[in-house]
């Protein structure tokens, strides 16, 4: 039987301001009340506080809350690891699902847009540079990422984004003009101009209201994590650069790059197919980010940068293909002695449909082969009819099911068809003819 209520609990201290946000769905009607303090040194102390004086006034118990959500960042260090703590360990106490939501995405969902329209997010991340994403709007409040979270210098913002806008305008034109959203507009307006023909949204920073109605959206599609996967979005890589440094162009990780006009042709060192403009390397510590930043814009259920570590100390396959300097794809496997298993593989959104993903997955075949391994064994989701036609053009041939293997919408589960693929023996090289 559905659930006649829904409660949600909803909790942002990405900047100076802690938020406590209660979310009820009640026969498909949804209702906020919220809470907001200002105080930087804070948060810890006044956020659970709040949360309880919220459920006290619905007349609701800890217990009767189904999911718990937090701002995900990115924006202050200290202040993301308290909602993200705080997120993990009532969803480890009372067993419920958290969902993560973007502090950026939570300020576009203030501003009234219609379908189509972009609205690109600037939040102050001190010392001259900003958190910067854009977004492109759906039906119902959904959010489509044009480009996640990056770091940026304040004055390069308005450049980038004339000439990324000019793009996006003509993949697909929106009825409205692009929206400027975020508190770094305000922070650093000498240096941050609007680009011609944009506008200004007065959303400054993330609330909890918008945390919890994104978190529950996000519910809907089924993109709630167990606790232990909950992890803050940290997007810039080192806090104290030197005036060299920056000089150089340090700063930040990723780095947005402007998209290509549409229907204009890659060139070829961005092909994916001009020989050393893409290259296959080890998976390194230093690629931790960018990886963990492809796999959460890929996939509804996504693997963690402390899962990737984790894989990387225990030692398994692991490889990053980078395209002028960029990682683009990666893929983990595990080898055992009588089989080996491919656990995670994923192209960035923008450069798939290029061949990427079948040169990682070819050049993973190759290297297991010729370590010896006889098989190569994966899973996929039924409903994936994309990437189930991706495996069986490369040979793959489906052996089993696993049931209730992966999370789904909803708190459900959904199963997963187990693949193989025979690795014949590798042709010997040279130095191996007798």
């Amino acid at each position: 039987m559905p659930l006649m209520t829904w409660n949600l609990l909803a909790l942002e201290t990405s900047s100076a301001y802690c938020g406590v946000a209660l979310l009820r769905e009640e026969d498909g009607a949804c209702t906020v009340r919220s809470r907001v303090h200002e105080g930087v040194q804070e948060h810890a102390e006044r956020l659970l506080p709040m949360a309880d004086e919220l459920l006290a006034e619905a007349g609701l118990a800890p217990a009767d809350l189904h999911a718990v959500a937090f701002g995900q960042g990115p924006g202050a260090f200290t202040g993301l690891r308290v909602a993200c703590g705080v997120a993990q360990g009532m969803g480890l106490a009372l067993e419920l699902p958290v969902l993560p939501v973007v502090s950026h995405q939570a300020v576009a969902a203030q501003v009234a847009a219609a379908p189509d329209d972009i609205v690109a997010v600037a939040m102050d991340a001190r010392m001259g540079e900003v958190y910067l994403a854009a977004y492109r709007a759906g039906r119902d409040g959904d959010w489509r990422a044009l480009q996640p979270p990056v770091l940026m210098p304040a004055p390069a913002v308005p450049g980038w984004l004339a000439q990324a806008a000019a793009a996006w305008q003509e993949a697909s034109p929106g009825k409205g003009a692009p929206v400027a959203a975020g508190d770094a507009w305000q922070a650093y307006a000498g240096e941050m101009p609007l680009p011609a023909g944009w506008r200004r949204h007065e959303a400054a920073r993330p609330d909890a209201e918008a945390v919890a109605r994104q978190a529950w959206r996000a519910w809907q599609r089924g993109q709630a994590v167990a606790p232990d996967a909950a992890a803050p979005l940290y997007v810039r890589d080192k806090v104290a650069y030197t005036t060299a440094e920056r000089l150089q162009g340090e700063g930040g990780n990723p780095r947005a790059a402007v998209p290509p006009a549409a229907g204009t042709p890659a060139p070829a060192a961005e092909a994916g197919r001009a020989g050393d403009a893409v290259r296959i390397e080890a998976m390194g510590e230093s690629d931790l980010d960018a990886v963990a930043d492809i796999e959460h814009s890929v996939q509804s259920f996504p693997w963690t940068r402390g899962n990737f570590a984790d894989a990387l100390a225990a030692g398994y396959s692991a490889w990053v293909l980078r395209q002028a300097g960029r990682v683009c794809g990666f893929c983990v496997a595990m080898t055992a002695p009588d089989v080996a298993h491919l656990l995670v593989i994923g192209v960035a959104r923008d450069r798939q449909g290029r061949g990427l993903g079948a040169r990682l997955l070819g050049h993973c075949e190759d290297t297991l082969r010729r370590a010896g391994a006889p098989a190569l064994l994966l899973e996929v989701r039924p409903s994936n009819d994309r990437a189930l036609a991706f495996y069986r053009r490369r040979g793959y041939a489906q052996v089993g099911l696993r049931r209730g293997y992966y999370p789904a919408g909803r708190g459900g589960r959904e199963d997963a068809l187990v693949m193989r693929k025979v690795l014949a023996p590798a042709a010997p090289t040279l130095r191996e003819m007798p």
